[in-house]
């Protein structure tokens, strides 16, 4: 079947599905195949990565280390790893010839965000999602721009697998009473001003009426990072104001 039309059908199967029941059929698709979760474990990662710890411990989870994250969250992604007794966690990162060849000094940030992001990214990611048919991402259509349209399944432009979106439809909301639920613990930064996560160099504080991302590449039309691209080339979204 076309991926495409595998993940049209998906979405209307699971179209009144909660998020639970979709990650737990997605993990155990067998037309799909083997699936990991992605997780910066930010702000909100701890969400889809409880859920997935309740259903599957043993799901592989990426974790891109750029070499530029904060402290903090190196830290966290530990804790939550530990608490939560997730025990494939995979942590992945650029390649240190093209480190060398490409940004050895480390600066490639100040003048060329894409070009960063790809490096220390998107291009790690890709290699190590060869082995999947499909990965799960905590996107949301609250987010804005063009995530407004988000579908719970996704073919993923240019490559093999599908894209699942398990919170795609979830309000701030419900993050919030997930949270409160289940006493999950918050990334540290949170407390700080951030509430969205990324690289330290990249990523700034956010007032209480801004929206959320934006802190994330300050002053810049960038929006993403490049984990979700299209005919190659990296996404750029509107920031709501």
């Amino acid at each position: 079947m076309p991926l495409k039309e595998l993940a049209e059908r998906r979405v209307l199967l699971h179209r009144k599905s909660d998020a639970q029941t979709l990650l737990r059929h997605a993990l155990d698709d067998i037309h799909i195949g083997p699936v990991a979760l992605v997780s910066s474990f930010g702000a909100e990662s701890v969400v889809l990565l409880h859920m997935v710890s309740k259903i599957a411990p043993d799901t592989p989870i990426l974790f891109v280390d750029t070499e530029m994250l904060f402290p903090e969250t190196l830290a966290y992604q530990r804790e939550v790893a530990e608490t939560l007794g997730l025990t494939d966690i995979r942590i992945i990162g650029p390649s240190r010839a093209k480190l060398m060849e490409r940004d050895v000094d480390g600066i490639m940030h100040t003048f060329d965000t894409d070009a960063c992001c790809a490096l220390r990214k998107t291009e790690p990611l890709q290699e190590a999602l060869a082995e999947f048919g499909g990965w799960i991402t905590g996107r949301k259509r609250i987010q804005g721009g063009q995530r407004a349209q988000l579908q719970l399944f996704e073919k993923e432009p240019d490559s093999p697998r599908i894209k699942i979106n398990p919170l795609a439809n979830w309000t701030q909301d419900q993050i919030a009473s997930y949270f409160e639920e289940h006493g999950l613990p918050r990334h540290p930064l949170v407390a700080r001003g951030f509430k969205s996560i990324g690289c330290a160099p990249c990523t700034t504080k956010v007032a209480e009426d801004e929206d959320p991302r934006a802190g994330r590449w300050r002053g810049q039309e960038k929006s993403e990072c490049g984990i979700h691209i299209e005919d190659g080339k990296v996404i750029r979204q509107e920031t709501a104001a």
